[in-house]
Order: C-alpha cells, then sequence, then structure tokens
C-alpha cells in the first residue's frame, strides 16, 4: 500500500451515530428501499443490539393493534343496546248483523209498543214502536167489553185485584138478556134470576168467555140506564185521550163501536195497568156460582209470554185481538209489549200473526260475536329475526239489537318484557247502550339475539 503525501497513513471516517435508535432504523430501510441490498459488510456489535430492540418494539405494537383493536370490537358488539322491537297493531274489523225483520201482519192493521228497551229500540218505542195497515177506525168488536169494564170500575172502584166489590144480584129483566144475546149469536153465560156475584166476578165473566149478557146488565147497574153508560163513557174516553175512539154500546156486536190502532195501544196499557183487569184478563179459566165454569177466548194466554188481553170478532175478516206480553229477551228486565191487530182472516190467522210478530221482536236481540280467543290483533318484530303476535285474549260477544252500529276501539301499551302471555293493551267494543272489554296480550316470546348476530350486524347495534 503506497502512502501518502504527508506521509500519513489514510484515515477512515466514522459516520455520526444517530441519538434516536428508531431513527436509525428508519434511515437504513430508506437506504435499502432506494439502493438495494447494499454491499455485505461487518456490523457494528452495537448498531446490531440497537437493530434488535427497534424490532422488538415494532412488534409489540403490532401486536397491540391486531390483539387490542378486535377485542375492543367484540366487547362493544356484545354488549351494545339494540332497536326495541317493532310492534304493530290494527284493530279486529266487526261484522254487523243484517238488520232484524219486525214480522207486522201484511193484511188487516196493526201496532205494537214496547216498553223496557228505549235504548235498543229508540225513545218512541214505548209509545208506538212500529205500525202496519191503515191508521184510520176499524170494528173492535168484544174488545169493547175492556172499554165497558173500566168506565164500571171508574164509578165503583176495586181497592186491588183480591177486592170483591160490592154484590150484585140479578134480576128477571137480567136473566131475560140471556135470551135476547142468545138470538143474535153472542156468547152469554148463565145469569139465574135471583143469583149474585161480586163485582169483580161479574166483570170476570164478562172479560174471560166475554159474556155479552153480563156486559149489558153490569153496566145497567153502574150507571142504572144504557143511556148512562154511554155518557159516562164518552167521557171517560176523553178523560184519557182515546178521541179516535167510539163506543155506542158495551158489548162490542154493534160495529159502530169503532177505535183506531193507536187509541187501542193507549187502552191496552191502560188496562194493564189496573190491578184487576189486568189479573182477570190473564186467568185462562175460572168456576162461579151462576156461570158456572167459564174459558178465557185468548188461547195465547202463556205463549210467547202472552198475558192477556182481549179478543174480538164479528165474523170472517174482522178478527182482532188486544194482547200485553211479557217479553224475556237478554235485557236487565222482560220486554212489556202492547199489540193490537184489527181485520185479520180468522183466529188462527190473528193467531198466527201475534206469535211471528213476538217471534221477531226476540230474535232481533242477540249476542253477536265481535273476536275469537287468540284472534291475531298485531305482530313483534325484531331485526334479529325473533317475532310475537299480539292476540285477543278471549272470546267476545256483545250484546245488541238488530243492525245497531258497533264500534271499537283499542289501546296499547309498550311491553316490558316481550314475554308469552304479557298484556300489552286492550279493545273495547260498543253496540248501544252497551260495552264489554277484553285484554290483548302475547303469543309467543321475543328472544335476544346471539352472540354471532350481534358480531356479524354492527349496522343494527347501537339501539338504532
Amino acid at each position: 500500500m503506497m502512502g501518502s503525501a504527508s506521509g500519513r497513513e489514510p484515515s477512515i471516517s466514522t459516520p455520526q451515530q444517530p441519538t434516536d435508535e428508531l431513527e436509525e432504523f428508519t434511515r437504513l430501510i430508506s437506504q435499502e428501499q432506494m439502493f438495494g441490498d447494499p454491499p455485505r459488510r461487518a456490523v457494528d456489535p452495537v448498531v446490531r443490539r440497537r437493530r434488535r430492540r427497534i424490532g422488538l418494539l415494532v412488534t409489540a405494537i403490532v401486536l397491540v393493534v391486531l390483539l387490542g383493536v378486535p377485542g375492543g370490537y367484540v366487547w362493544w358488539a356484545l354488549t351494545a343496546p339494540l332497536s326495541a322491537p317493532v310492534v304493530e297493531t290494527h284493530e279486529p274489523p266487526v261484522t254487523v248483523p243484517a238488520a232484524a225483520a219486525v214480522a207486522l201482519p201484511s193484511s188487516g192493521a196493526a201496532a205494537i209498543a214496547v216498553a223496557g228497551a228505549d235504548e235498543y229500540l229508540g225513545a218512541g218505542a214505548s209509545g208506538i214502536w212500529a205500525t202496519s195497515g191503515t191508521s184510520e177506525p176499524q170494528s173492535i168488536a168484544s174488545i169493547t167489553k175492556v172499554i165497558t169494564a173500566l168506565v164500571i170500575l171508574d164509578r165503583h172502584p176495586l181497592a186491588d185485584a183480591a177486592d170483591p166489590g160490592p154484590t150484585i144480584t140479578f134480576s128477571k129483566a137480567d136473566h131475560d138478556l140471556y135470551d135476547q144475546y142468545y138470538v143474535r149469536g153472542a156468547t152469554i153465560a148463565a145469569m139465574p134470576t135471583g143469583s149474585s156475584l161480586s163485582l169483580h166476578d161479574a166483570i170476570a165473566t164478562m172479560l174471560i168467555p166475554s159474556a155479552s149478557n153480563y156486559a149489558e146488565a153490569v153496566s145497567t147497574w153502574a150507571f142504572g140506564s144504557q143511556g148512562a153508560f154511554r155518557g159516562a163513557a164518552q167521557r171517560w174516553l176523553a178523560a184519557n185521550g182515546l178521541t179516535g175512539t167510539t163506543i155506542v154500546e158495551p158489548t162490542g156486536l154493534d160495529p159502530r163501536n169503532t177505535s183506531t190502532p193507536a187509541d187501542l195501544i193507549a187502552l191496552g196499557k191502560i188496562a194493564a195497568a189496573h190491578p184487576a183487569i189486568a189479573s182477570i184478563s190473564a186467568t185462562s179459566s175460572l168456576t162461579l156460582p151462576g156461570p158456572g165454569r167459564i174459558v178465557n177466548t185468548n188461547d195465547l194466554l202463556g205463549s210467547n209470554g202472552i198475558t192477556g188481553l182481549k179478543t174480538g170478532n164479528l165474523g170472517e175478516g174482522t178478527y182482532n185481538l188486544l194482547f200485553t206480553a211479557s217479553v224475556p229477551v237478554g235485557t236487565a228486565q222482560p220486554l212489556a209489549v202492547t199489540g193490537v191487530l184489527l181485520g185479520g182472516m180468522t183466529r188462527a190467522n190473528v193467531n198466527h200473526n201475534v206469535m211471528a210478530l213476538i217471534d221477531s221482536i226476540r230474535a232481533g236481540f242477540r249476542e253477536v260475536p265481535v273476536a275469537e280467543r287468540d284472534q291475531k290483533v298485531g305482530t313483534i318484530t325484531t331485526p334479529w329475526g325473533s317475532s310475537a303476535e299480539v292476540v285477543v285474549s278471549d272470546y267476545v260477544t256483545i250484546f245488541t239489537w238488530s243492525d245497531t252500529p258497533i264500534s271499537v276501539e283499542m289501546t296499547t301499551t309498550t311491553p316490558k318484557t316481550y314475554t308469552d302471555g304479557e298484556v300489552v293493551g286492550s279493545i273495547t267494543w260498543t253496540a248501544g247502550p252497551n260495552t264489554v272489554t277484553v285484554p290483548i296480550e302475547i303469543e309467543g316470546a321475543i328472544v335476544p339475539p346471539t352472540d354471532e348476530w350481534r358480531l356479524t350486524h354492527p349496522g343494527e347495534l347501537g339501539g338504532q
């Protein structure tokens, strides 16, 4: 090796040592990227130790990143709040039944009043609720005897239904009435000369078998003459507002005894409110001294709740019935029905029409189903696939009349546990004066999502 001009050996300069080991590592890495692998040369042991420490530091940082971040995500995903389940409900549909068909007769004339159901049938039902046919006066035949009895008892009142009242002794003139009415084809009852009856029993004989000879004999006894009776009858009719009614004699054999369906409904209510008349007209048969066994001409007594009042006919096409009935239909009290049918072709025809009319009223009152047990009225859903249903807790009906509208209202509350059987509200139905309420509840249960679902659905976490 040749020496230098100065005579000194060439010196090898040592690179300046970086003060920061990480900075040195970065520099070396940069050189390798720019120039490729450097020529192999001996590495200072100090540098080697520094490089090793830097490598361990970087490795630790990488491990923290690789292990720490996923661990934090897992913790968050498994504990993040969930969105509340979605509850959707709908009111159950209600089918209103068809309107009840009230079976009023198609011939003659009829009227009916119903007390005890104004909240169902309307405020005017207890007046005159329904009519058919003419409203003009018609012959009323033996319904006349109800007016005769009421006029007599207005002059000679009975204290109650059991009060016999004064005793009436019948003369030969009274006895002769038997033959007079017999030849006219009227209904009669025995009235021996010198026999006697209480006023109560004499009126019973007038009304139950419809004995015409008793109607004239007792009205003459009460007022002294038939002229006086007619005057009293006219005054009584006027006092009771029965201005559409005309009475010319006490039996009804004269077709000029007429009345309107409206007046006869009012008459029926007056008679039904009179203890003695109501009791007598409800008696199917009776045995009395003198008349013997008497049988009520109203053969509907006791059928379909019928309690009275009076038949009347003048032959074919003039069969009439003024009736009262107590009809249970499911309301708090039975309906108090007052009705009249005029101008029936036969007694059987009148009876059939009355029975059909009462049947149709009864059938119009009914329990209407509005919901089935477990009927679905809503759903509960979640993003993770768990679901349940909202259902009616019981079978439900509501009592109503005919096609009365039925309204429905649902109220709901937010579930707390989302478990089977939890009550989450109620449904109320209303029809006329009646309401019925039933709870709604969860059928099934909402279960939490799995850990796998939480870890794979980050966008649906956080209560979003």
